[in-house]
């Protein structure tokens, strides 16, 4: 930090990421951060789109929380609408968190192939 103008920004961004953990937004994204979760890539998942949604100003809140149950689909990302409707998509990437935020957020459009219900039916555990 070298000025008040830096100080201002840091804040910003500060103030930024604790509303997308506490305020009313349209989404609610959720990061399956148990020792699965983690071990499978779930950290580099849950920090792009924490800087994605800050960045895009994405309508959207973005939490962890510990086991969701299918470890063998982590990283696993659930997207909740303000009517708690939910999607969970699986083995999920930094890149495809991205384009979950572009697609699903930004857009209102489930990207199916990405989902949990697609990753069973490849399986044939439909």
């Amino acid at each position: 930090m070298k000025s008040l103008e830096d100080l201002k920004k840091m804040r910003e961004s500060a103030l930024k990421k604790v509303e997308m953990r506490e305020g009313g937004k349209t989404y609610r994204i959720v990061v399956g951060m148990a020792t699965c979760g983690i071990a499978a890539g779930a950290r580099p998942v849950l920090n792009r789109l924490v800087e994605e949604t800050a960045k895009n100003d994405y309508d959207c809140l973005v939490t962890q929380t510990g086991c969701i149950g299918m470890c063998t689909y982590e990283p696993i990302v659930e997207v909740y609408d303000k009517d708690g409707n939910h999607t969970t998509y699986v083995h999920v990437d930094p890149h495809r968190a991205v384009r979950i935020l572009q697609e699903h957020v930004g857009q209102g459009h489930v990207i199916e192939k990405f989902t949990v219900e697609a990753a069973r039916k490849a399986e044939g555990n439909v």
